[in-house]
């Protein structure tokens, strides 16, 4: 019998948003940018898919980088356990600066300002992965930042039969291979893959991943790879978006709730893109994550196809 849904193995962090002026353009260098409104949120890919999954009904336990014992630290803590999400696994610390973002968003783009480089390119600043919180999982969520730790969990994940979702690695990453489900943003695709064809990228990825592949482009279509299928592509949602910050993380949260309930790829890419795009309609979005009628809701009023 596992104990939760999703063990979140990854990225947490405190973040402040800025909301530009709609009347003013993103500023270049020397330029200027009206603030409109000034927000604190959570950041970080683990946090922000425990706190969508949390929103949808699903029993998460979070474990992660450490967290410092002050109050931005104890804020995010907070937020987590607003969702009901199992902080037990979190490494609270006395003088410690934590991981914190600064993020700008003019309603169609995000800039970020973070200190996630000094996390993870001194010694190690998160935990090691418990065996026992995996094998005690459906599924578990995992980011891929955290060097031999996140092999480590992918292994343990293996070995117990649990299955797992991670983001953004190169075909070759040893974190790939056993992947269920891989997914791949533009904006990764863009930073290392510039001039690639999809395609052509697409069936690289398939022959190194066991599981499902995934490339997410907002607004542009989605493209996939089940194992032992070829290409499909779905079209993704149109939207206004007013907050970016987090589609990407809530996407994931989304295949993994498809997951939860076996429903098939396709299927679950869309309630994914659904939920990713229904986020980006407020802000800050994943703050204001929508339940799992809002998001069918949205579904039927688009005029896209979905059986839910």
């Amino acid at each position: 019998m596992r104990e939760y849904d999703v063990y979140a193995f990854g990225m947490i962090s405190f973040s402040t948003l800025y909301i530009l002026d709609p009347q003013f353009s993103f500023p270049q260098a020397d330029g200027y940018g009206e603030i409109k409104e000034t927000l604190r949120m959570t950041g970080g890919e683990a946090a922000n898919s425990s706190i969508v999954l949390g929103k949808l009904g699903v029993k998460v336990k979070i474990d992660g980088n450490w967290l410092g014992a002050d109050e931005k630290g104890r804020y995010v803590r907070d937020i987590l356990e607003k969702y009901e999400i199992d902080t037990s696994a979190l490494t609270m610390r006395d003088s410690y600066r934590g991981v914190e973002e600064i993020v700008f968003s003019d309603k169609k783009t995000r800039t970020v300002f973070g200190t996630y480089c000094n996390l993870l390119f001194t010694e190690r600043q998160w935990n090691i992965p418990r065996r026992e919180d995996i094998t005690n999982a459906k599924i578990v969520c995992l980011d891929p930042f955290f060097k031999e730790q996140s092999l480590l969990a992918s292994t343990y994940c293996t070995d117990s039969g649990t299955p797992y979702v991670t983001i953004d690695l190169k075909p070759q990453d040893p974190l790939a291979k056993n992947a269920e489900v891989l997914i791949i943003s533009g904006e990764f695709r863009e930073r290392e893959y510039k001039d690639a064809d999809k395609t052509t990228l697409l069936k690289e990825y398939s022959e190194h991943v066991k599981g499902t592949v995934i490339f997410t482009s907002g607004e542009t279509d989605i493209l996939y790879r089940a194992p032992g299928q070829g290409e499909k592509r779905m079209k993704a949602f149109t939207i206004t978006p007013v907050d970016t910050a987090g589609a990407g993380d809530s996407f994931r949260a989304g295949i993994i709730y498809g997951m939860l309930l076996k429903w098939d790829m396709e299927k679950s890419i869309r309630f994914a893109s659904a939920l990713a795009a229904k986020i980006c309609t407020s802000f800050p979005g994943v703050l204001h994550c929508p339940d799992y009628k809002a998001v069918v809701e949205f579904i039927k009023s688009s005029g896209l196809p979905g059986d839910f």
